[in-house]
């Protein structure tokens, strides 16, 4: 098992999936669906409200992520992906990547879990320090 992030040559997810129309169908769907919540958008990691323009989605489990005869499948429940400025998304993949239980002793969604509450915090102690 790995987390850690795979050459742009090697992974298939994100040099093919992440740039196809069934991700850009699927990430504009999971915000309509966010809106219909009500809630307003807001970075998980920081906190800051953001506009969907300002935000990335991050992959808790690729598990639903499926290559079926040579066609991308986007079947993601809404609560695998997690709204991230890109900057707070880049600092989530270095704390997995750095860390080498997470990176490789962790399932994805456990690493992801504790890094993010490692950032969240990181992040509130910079913003109360003087």
């Amino acid at each position: 098992m790995s987390n850690a992030r795979r050459s742009w040559i090697l992974n298939l997810y994100r040099s093919e999936y992440l740039r196809s129309r069934v991700w850009f169908a699927r990430r504009d769907r999971w915000f309509r669906e966010q809106a219909a919540t009500g809630a307003a958008l807001a970075c998980a990691a920081c906190g800051q409200g953001a506009v969907k323009s300002d935000l990335e989605l991050h992959h808790l489990d690729y598990d639903r992520v499926v290559l079926e005869d040579g066609r991308w499948k986007a079947r993601e429940p809404h609560a695998d992906l997690v709204p991230m400025h890109p900057y707070c998304h880049d600092l989530l993949h270095r704390l997995i990547e750095r860390d080498e239980v997470l990176a490789r002793h962790r399932t994805r969604r456990d690493a992801s879990a504790i890094a993010l509450e490692t950032l969240r915090y990181k992040l509130n102690a910079a913003k109360e320090a003087p």
